[in-house]
């Protein structure tokens, strides 16, 4: 006999990923019951409002109103519902690993809610763990506090998300494949009936069982974080021949399907609150198994030496005393996210190196004015950033910095130098001007000739 089709779901924790999910799976016509520890988030999505800031939230939630409310009690949600998200922060600790302190506490919630449900539901951990937490660290607690047993009373799946901030929304509903860890068949059969019903780009399930599932997750951050370094160390190298170019090398790398061109745009390194701590987690579990993890420390040794070697390189460029302006310090563009960002470690290397620096970005302004509070001044005017600024450097993608023009960048002044991190700017490479210093590009094509006599001579 087929269950019926599960029309109630809940999603405990309205952060960036659960509001977002929430709202995509109303948009897909399930009922939704949000569940949140903070008042505000809970009354914020009654209301129809956003929770928390993120691309197309808050008119995703308002065009959806009648399928989503929320709640601060677990147990509401529940009883209310056939199938719970759980998407609550799992901060690493100081070894690297994930902690469980809040999803233990949901979990705990979840299973005294069905304790006193009669009908069978599913648990679906979307937050990212290492590999042995949701069977060894979370199901039991599910078993202690139900009363229940995993299988015949209730269904257990892992199923995170790859998202990207400022583009949750999207990246839900259009994955490039969905991974689901499941306990057992049935648990992963109505997991998968929720995932055909929301995908719109018809994305091929992967389905397996929980460790795998856990261990493929942060497999597949790692791996991206090593192709980005591997990009980083391209573009050095372009630096150093004759006409060298890293975009031209990268799309010819990644035409072979082997590769691909994703992530593969030298220019800085990466952060955010998923890569580095995915990738270090995954060397922190290489390490207590005693598998040979060293690539991974040394990546991520390699990504935070970025900064300092960067303003190494650039002392050319950048004369003892001047004023730095340093355009962009979210870890990626149209984000208030300083979490590991490049540009954050960026102002503090320069301030290190005896440089007055003024910090601009224009959604992080406010996070990334207490993080450099020692270090740098932070603006969110970029007025303000380039008026006495005598070098810039951008470290960002943003549409406000990759359409400066040579005039408003100089502002009557009759010289300037511009360090483009991702060559969005070339143009005023021809701006007698301005002393335009692309990274990843080779600015003395004599002197990299000589570079590379050794190597053939």
């Amino acid at each position: 006999m087929l269950s019926p089709m599960i029309q109630h779901v809940s999603v405990i924790g309205l952060g960036k990923l659960g509001g977002s999910m929430a709202a995509g799976l109303a948009s897909c016509g399930l009922n939704v019951i949000g569940v949140d520890v903070n008042r505000h988030a809970v009354e914020a999505v009654n209301a129809g409002r956003a929770p928390v800031h993120e691309t197309g939230l808050g008119e995703m939630i308002a065009a959806n109103q009648a399928r989503i409310r929320a709640t601060l009690s677990t147990e509401e949600a529940v009883l209310g519902s056939d199938l719970s998200f759980v998407i609550v922060p799992t901060p690493s600790d100081e070894r690297g690993a994930f902690t469980l302190q809040y999803a233990s506490f949901a979990f705990k919630a979840i299973g005294q809610a069905l304790k006193k449900k009669p009908g069978y539901h599913v648990v679906v951990l979307t937050s990212t763990v290492l590999p042995g937490a949701t069977r060894q660290g979370l199901l039991p607690i599910l078993e202690k506090e139900s009363g229940k047993k995993c299988g015949p009373d209730f269904g257990l799946c892992y199923n995170p998300e790859f998202i990207a901030l400022g583009s949750v929304i999207r990246d839900f509903l259009n994955p490039d494949f969905y991974l689901l860890g499941q306990f057992d068949q049935r648990s992963g059969d109505r997991l998968e009936e929720i995932h055909h019903r929301v995908c719109q780009n018809n994305a091929p399930v992967q389905r397996m069982s929980l460790e795998n599932a856990e261990l493929a997750k942060i497999a597949v951050n790692s791996y991206v974080t090593m192709k980005i370094s591997f990009a980083n160390m391209l573009a050095d190298f372009c630096e150093h021949l004759p006409g060298g170019d890293v975009d031209v090398v990268s799309d010819a790398l990644g035409l072979d399907k082997r590769i691909g061109r994703k992530y593969l745009t030298g220019g800085f390194g990466f952060g955010g609150p998923c890569f580095p701590r995915d990738n270090v987690a995954l060397n922190f579990m290489g390490q207590q198994l005693g598998v040979d993890s060293r690539l991974l420390k040394t990546n991520d040794d390699y990504n935070r030496s970025l900064s300092k070697r960067y303003v190494e390189k650039l002392q050319p460029h950048l004369p003892k005393g001047v004023n730095v302006a340093v355009l962009g310090l979210a870890y990626k563009p149209l984000s208030h996210v300083i979490d590991e960002s490049p540009g954050i470690y960026l102002c503090r290397a320069l301030s290190e190196a005896g440089y007055r620096v003024i910090g601009h970005d224009n959604l992080a302004a406010a996070n990334a004015e207490v993080a450099l509070k020692m270090s740098a001044l932070v603006t969110d005017s970029l007025d303000e950033a380039l008026k006495d600024a005598d070098v810039v450097l951008v470290t960002t993608t943003d549409k406000s910095y990759t359409s400066l023009t040579a005039d408003q960048l100089l502002r009557g002044r009759p010289a300037l130098t511009v360090i483009d991190f991702w060559r969005c700017l070339k143009g005023l490479a021809a701006d007698p001007r301005i002393r335009y210093v692309p990274i990843g590009l080779c600015r003395d094509d004599s002197g990299a000739a000589a570079g590379l006599q050794p190597l053939w001579a």
